[in-house]
Formats: C-alpha cells, structure tokens, sequence
C-alpha cells in the first residue's frame, strides 16, 4: 500500500486528488496540508511514501517544504512529486534541484497520475514528460559548470553514455534499444551511476547532467 500526504493551499483540489487517489486499490491518503509548514510537520509524522505538493503556497511554499523533507534522514524513504499549473513554472525546477523525484502538471489525466506515483513510490522518477526537458533546457546553466565535473571522471564510458540518454528522457527500456542491451543491463548502469553521482534519482541525475555541461539545451 502507497501512504500519501497531499499539500495544497486549495481545500477543492485536495479533494478532487483524494477523489482519484482513494478509487487505487493500492494507494491511502494519510494527510492534508494546506501549506508547505503543515506539510513538513506531516510528513515528519506520518512518513508517508509519496508527498504531492504544490508549488505555490502561502508561507512556506512548496520549493522549501520539498527541500526540508528531503534534507531529513528521517523521512529519507519518502518521495515528493510536484504538482504545478503551468508546464513552465519557474518554481519547478528549483524544486527539482531541492529534492523532487519528479512533476506534473494538475490536468494530468487520473490515470497517469496514479502511474506516476508508483513510479515515484518504487524509488524512480517521473523524467520522460517533455515539460521536464523543456524547463531543464530553460533553467540549466550551460555557461558553466556548476556541478562537480570530477565526479563525471569516476564513470566509465558506457555510464556515461546511459546518463546522457536519461538526461534526454529515455527509458530503460529505450535506452536497451538504443544500446542493443538488455533492460536489466540498463537498470544495472542506472544504479551504477546513480551510487558513483550520489544522487536519489533519476531527476536528480538529470539536473547534474545538465548542471555540469555533459548534455548542453538544445541537444537531442
């Protein structure tokens, strides 16, 4: 079973969210918050898999929450998926590069909002929209390089070349074609990059990606 927390500022769209959550034969919501504080606190307490947050919120937003949940040891096990109105919400990205294994827009169709949960829930991330590649290429720095480069030196060519491609948006499943590998083998050089990037995640290996220059915007 899924365990939930949703933070929203509005009561209506917690409740249409809870409407759809709660029809999942594997998903509960635990809790409600209406800000990014009370959604904190929650979290803290009830340790629930998944947090759907809002971006914009009164007080402490949805940006700081998610980053002060992810920066707790005690909760490290619990994912945030960002919901968002706009597909280019400057917001977004930040929360992203403060923890957020993924985002999607509120209009997204009820069923690919329960896939992405367990995606998210599974300790993968929501990467492949076009609106993620769309605000990375926005917001990346490509002038210079912000993340440890060094770090780039510890993989080893084909790791390399697997994190460009997830960098693109491809899944494993694409990648083994791409590669002519097994997808097993590509889960396998996920990890692998993963463990040697030190990051969560798949969003947080694409924002490292584009951070330190080894996918520029633009490219495909």
């Amino acid at each position: 079973m899924i365990d939930l927390l949703l933070a929203d500022d509005q009561v209506l769209v917690r409740t249409g969210f809870r409407m759809i959550l709660e029809n999942a034969d594997d998903m509960r919501v635990v809790g409600e918050a209406g800000d990014g504080a009370q959604a904190v606190r929650l979290a803290l307490d009830l340790r629930p898999d998944v947090v759907l947050m809002d971006v914009r919120m009164p007080g402490l937003d949805g940006v700081d929450a998610t980053r002060r949940i992810c920066a707790e040891n005690a909760v490290r096990q619990t994912r945030v998926l960002i919901l968002t109105t706009f597909d280019l919400d400057e917001y977004v990205f930040a929360a992203v590069q403060a923890g957020a294994s993924g985002f999607l827009l509120k209009d997204t169709l009820a069923a690919d909002l329960l896939s992405a949960i367990r995606v998210v829930a599974r300790g993968d991330a929501v990467v492949a929209p076009s609106v993620t590649r769309r605000l990375l290429e926005r917001y990346a720095d490509t002038g210079s390089a912000v993340a440890d480069t060094a770090v780039l030196d510890t993989l080893t060519g084909r790791e390399r070349e697997v994190l460009g491609l997830v960098a693109r948006g491809l899944s494993n499943s694409e990648i083994a074609g791409r590669l002519y590998l097994s997808e097993g083998t590509v889960k396998t050089y996920v990890s692998r990059v993963l463990a040697k990037l030190g990051v969560r995640d798949r969003v947080q290996a694409v924002v490292f990606a584009y951070e330190c220059g080894l996918v520029r915007a633009g490219s495909g």
